[in-house]
């Protein structure tokens, strides 16, 4: 079965959906990888890396022929699907809860669509979680920004000219980005406080040395694993809380999301200017909106002497560790899907039927 794997195209995306790792282990597996040339270039993997691999490299016009499997990081282009050979199964992270009209263009192609954000959050899965592994990339990346814009130093000094007391930093949402901001913040040697609606990752927090915010406001975990989503009056009490504590730390990193929607304004403009000058948010959820009310997606920006950085897709700027973790998801989902290096979609499957968005009526949908 052949995988064709095209260079991004999307503003600012610079990962590939497979290295060259897991193109050998494909390639073992009896899977034939066709690969843009340069496709990895921007990750740091080389047309050479891809041919010692074992892969073939072409051109954009020769991609698709033949291919059994697109794989992607962003959603394709609709220039793209309407290249795609009806049948033809797409991985990616196609968004299915916030692209209606990319989703409707896939299955009025007659596509196989599969959405790596919703592979079930399941034990049999753990190898295929993209988020989870982008997750990770990110939650480390928020703490290198934050200790880059914080005009302090991160761990207690003891100098001859004296003692530097260490960055006090609040991570906001103890999921794996968040367990993952807290574990660098600590290794840098701040003092961290994690704040998390479901009392549950509380043993979590405390197990990385971070001491467990605990401001009243509680909320049951999904099967998802995301925190249900608070009313009106507990979003209001939870928003006074942290306004009154944030004010204690140097650095704020957020992490609170909600899949398709909005992400929920924790931080109001009123806490952010109680401040002290140079203090630095980090806003993992500015994607979609941002957890913090003066967040800009996709800027960088300053609010009462206070740093607010609103960086999107942090995975793609650590591209060469978030492509390695991001195509063993692929690979693992594609062993999942064609066992033996022919495509067996057994709709009965958690996995195959849950990460499925897109598929031909005559499949059964």
């Amino acid at each position: 079965m052949r995988v064709a794997v095209p260079k991004e195209t999307a503003p600012g995306e610079r990962r590939v959906a497979l290295a060259p790792e897991t193109v050998s282990k494909l390639r073992a597996a009896g899977f034939d990888v066709r690969i843009e040339r340069d496709a990895g270039a921007s990750a740091a993997f080389s047309n050479k890396d891809y041919e010692a691999a074992g892969a073939e490299l072409v051109d954009s016009r020769s991609l698709l022929d033949d291919a059994a499997v697109f794989a992607c990081v962003a959603r394709p282009s609709a220039e793209t699907i309407a290249a795609l050979v009806p049948g033809t199964v797409v991985i990616g992270f196609l968004e299915p809860l916030t692209d209606p009209d990319g989703i409707a263009q896939l299955r009025e192609r007659g596509v196989i669509g599969f959405a790596m954000e919703s592979i079930p959050r399941i034990t049999r899965a753990q190898s295929m979680d993209a988020l989870s592994s982008q997750a990770t990339v990110a939650g480390y990346k928020a703490v290198v920004l934050a200790a880059d814009r914080v005009p302090r130093l991160f761990p207690m000094l003891m100098t001859a000219a004296g003692t530097i007391a260490p960055v006090r930093a609040l991570v906001i949402g103890a999921g794996v980005a968040g367990l993952q901001a807290i574990a660098t913040a600590r290794r840098l040697g701040a003092v961290v406080s994690a704040f998390d609606v479901r009392p549950a990752v509380a043993e979590q927090v405390q197990s990385l040395g971070a001491t467990f915010l605990d401001l009243g406001v509680r909320a049951e975990e999904t099967a998802g694993g995301y925190a249900s989503e608070l009313t009106a009056e507990e979003q209001a009490r939870q928003q006074a809380a942290l306004e009154e504590r944030i004010p204690e730390f140097d650095v704020v990193i957020t992490t609170a999301a909600v899949p398709g929607r909005p992400a929920p304004r924790l931080i109001p403009a009123s806490a952010v200017e109680r401040m002290r000058a140079g203090s630095v948010i980090v806003d993992l959820a500015a994607e979609t909106g941002g957890n913090c009310e003066v967040t800009v997606p996709g800027e960088v920006v300053e609010h009462s002497g206070v740093t607010v950085v609103g960086t999107t897709n942090l995975p793609s700027s650590m591209a060469y560790h978030a492509s390695e973790l991001y195509s063993r998801n692929v690979g693992a989902l594609l062993t999942h899907l064609a066992p033996e290096g022919e495509l067996v979609l057994d709709w009965d499957d958690e996995i195959t039927s849950g990460a499925c968005v897109t598929r031909p009526q005559a499949s059964g949908s």
